[in-house]
């Protein structure tokens, strides 16, 4: 029997980086006196959000820094094997990994910065590659609706690799006026509302590059639907900003919104409430799962807890609201057609213990399993 693939076995262990994260948290805690002096002052509830906010007289302030992973590893491969650089896709999913978590507060990215450190500064003789990616930045901001600030490039000599990049960046938000502002104001049976992927988006790829070295084909082995395995999983990831923002506008009464990205579907429990988050309805299962359940093999508690599964996005909102969600989706968003579908996949219960019931896959997560904080 083949032995089935779980992403601590392939070196990826949330529990000590999530203890690593909780500690830096704890002793962050204290420097938020020193900004008193400013006439600002930390909102308390953000330490351990997706997002870190700062209040002003007329506003919330909101700070992201987040990374790419390792999937520019797979652009790589992919480009050594058919020629094409796609870090226009890249940067679409580095600026995602911003963005996305910026808005689950209700903030709206400004401005977004760019770190690019490198091996050997050999990297940007590539002029297809870094073009691909700064033309991919520039339109990602465009759908992100901020602008591109600037950043930072690096050169570390001997601190990676000479072919390597370490892609990353941050982002200012604003939240004005402070209604606007998105608290786990979580109620028993809210709506559980899941926004489609766009495939693995920028988590788990860890996983992928592993299953790729088990195939006789690697990342050109065919998928039942004829794309090769390397290229779909640089489908660029969906940006939500555009979304959310259109929500806010249109009064939606969101209770809590969660990027679903590393912990997979465990993050739609990330509020510090406890409640029992109950999945009644799945999205429709994107051929990238399927391939990589198969090719694993992973099984179904493994993927949900760690994959996005064909939901990127989630919102709480009342019932009532949810129909105005739909509504949303189908009207002109950036002046073309809104891709994004979305279900109503469950409800939110009152419940003693923190949990994600998966009703379909007859899947449990319990609180414990969440570290984040």
């Amino acid at each position: 029997m083949t032995e089935k693939m779980t992403y601590a076995g392939v070196g990826v262990d949330y529990d000590a980086m999530n203890l690593f994260k909780r500690t830096a948290q704890r002793t962050a805690r204290d420097t938020a006196k020193n900004i008193k002096r400013l006439g600002f002052s930390e909102v308390k509830m953000s330490r351990g959000e997706s997002a870190y906010l700062i209040e002003t007289p007329s506003s919330y302030l909101a700070h992201v820094e987040e990374g790419l992973g390792t999937k520019n590893l797979v652009a790589d491969e992919m480009n050594r094997l058919t020629g094409k650089s796609y870090y226009d896709h890249i940067a679409q999913d580095a600026v995602a990994a911003i963005v996305n978590d910026m808005i689950t507060l209700g903030a709206l990215p400004i401005s977004v910065a760019m770190h690019l450190a490198v091996g050997s500064s050999v990297w940007f003789k590539d002029a297809t590659r870094y073009c691909d990616l700064i033309g991919g930045w520039k339109n990602a901001c465009n759908l992100a609706r901020c602008a591109w600030g600037g950043g930072e490039t690096s050169t570390l000599k001997d601190i990676l690799a000479p072919n390597a990049a370490v892609l990353s960046g941050s982002a200012i938000g604003i939240v004005k006026p402070k209604k606007r502002l998105i608290t786990a104001n979580i109620k028993h049976r809210d709506a559980i509302v899941l926004i489609e992927s766009s495939g693995i988006h920028a988590n788990g790829l860890t996983m992928a590059r592993k299953i790729a070295d088990k195939l006789p084909d690697g990342y050109l082995t065919k998928l039942n639907n004829g794309r090769t395995f390397g290229g779909t999983l640089l489908n660029p990831t969906h940006i939500y900003v555009g979304l959310v923002e259109d929500c806010l506008n249109h009064g939606i009464d969101i209770h809590y919104a969660v990027n679903i990205t590393g912990h997979g579907w465990r993050k739609l429990m990330r509020a510090t409430q406890s409640f029992a988050y109950i999945i009644e309805r799945l999205p429709k299962q994107l051929p990238i799962f399927e391939f990589l359940q198969e090719h694993g093999p992973v099984d179904d508690y493994e993927a949900y807890a760690n994959f996005n599964m064909g939901a990127g996005f989630a919102l709480y909102v009342p019932e009532t609201d949810v129909k105005k969600i739909g509504n949303i989706l189908k009207s002109s968003h950036d002046g073309h057609p809104n891709r994004f579908s979305a279900i109503y996949a469950g409800h939110i219960e009152r419940s003693d213990e923190k949990m994600v019931v998966i009703k379909p896959k007859g899947l449990e997560y319990m609180g414990s399993t969440l570290g984040v904080r």
